[in-house]
């Protein structure tokens, strides 16, 4: 194993020792497209701490999104991860196979008062939005100011809205928030940084920010690993643990992978897919040394 990846591995061991606890990871990509090197370090990340602890690597799909999330992409997604090695304990989670776990939880944070219905169209948040946030926009919370009746008119009349997380009241219903995250110890949670989150929309009836908390805490899931870029999310994500009464996993994002020209890999951007390596006859333990020799 190269010396970058020992030297991560002894890390996590050192850590998981010291926290006297099983460990269970998870791997959960979106099969909206094959996997490229990127994901696979993700899974790598997962993989490499459950089994360098004698832990659990669990397998998740996150397919909610049923416009983008194809049946041959996620058939993809277990062959890539076959052919690398990195095999996983039990079940795959499916989560379009649960939207009902999902319409319960989404229930009990309405009945807690920390939803509300939002009209707005993406456009309309785009040009009410002067500033985009370190690159992601954040919702300037019209909607939040309607009256109730006017949101049960608008409802009535038939309008599509989303629900939104009315994050300032559900972080004073929650309190003080905290996480672990590996590389830096305890992080106070600031869920303001992505604003008002969607929870739910009219076309998906969930998002991302609730399906991972549920399922997380549903499988038992004591150390995510993800990409940094996740790690905004992350403050949002402890919120909505503290309001459900979910356990709040410890945290390690990862640097992101970089092509030559220093832009992360991405589907969007064509990145090469693991699928066209392994069908061009590359050796699986020629792309597991590129990916370990990868670890930033």
């Amino acid at each position: 194993m190269p010396r970058h990846a020992a030297r991560w591995l002894v890390r996590c061991q050192r850590f998981v020792m010291l926290a006297g606890m099983d460990v269970v990871t998870r791997f959960a990509p979106s099969p909206t497209g094959y996997l490229h090197l990127g994901h696979a370090f993700s899974a790598y990340a997962g993989w490499a701490k459950a089994r360098a602890n004698g832990g659990t690597f669990l397998l998740r799909l996150e397919d909610i999104d049923s416009t983008r999330c194809k049946p041959d992409y996620a058939d993809a997604i277990l062959d890539d991860l076959r052919w690398l090695g990195f095999g996983w304990d039990g079940e795959v989670r499916v989560q379009s196979a649960h939207l009902g776990d999902y319409t319960a939880v989404l229930n009990r944070l309405e009945a807690r008062g920390v939803l509300y219905p939002c009209f707005c169209s993406r456009s309309e948040i785009l040009q009410a939005q002067a500033a985009p946030h370190g690159g992601e926009v954040i919702y300037p919370g019209t909607c939040k100011a309607l009256r109730a009746a006017e949101r049960a008119a608008r409802i009535a009349e038939g309008r599509k809205y989303a629900r939104r997380l009315d994050v300032d009241r559900a972080v004073r219903e929650a309190g003080a928030l905290r996480f672990f995250e590996e590389s830096a110890g305890w992080v106070d949670a600031v869920p303001q940084r992505l604003g008002d989150v969607v929870l739910a929309r009219s076309e998906v009836p969930t998002s991302y920010h609730l399906c991972v908390v549920h399922d997380d805490a549903l499988q038992g899931i004591t150390h995510v690993t993800r990409g940094e870029d996740l790690l905004a999310a992350t403050h949002t994500h402890v919120l909505l643990q503290k309001l459900l009464g979910l356990p709040t996993p410890v945290y390690a994002h990862h640097k992101l992978l970089m092509d030559d020209s220093g832009k992360r890999l991405a589907k969007r951007d064509g990145a090469p897919t693991l699928r066209a390596m392994r069908l061009a006859g590359e050796d699986a333990v020629t792309v597991l040394k590129q990916l370990t020799e990868s670890v930033p």
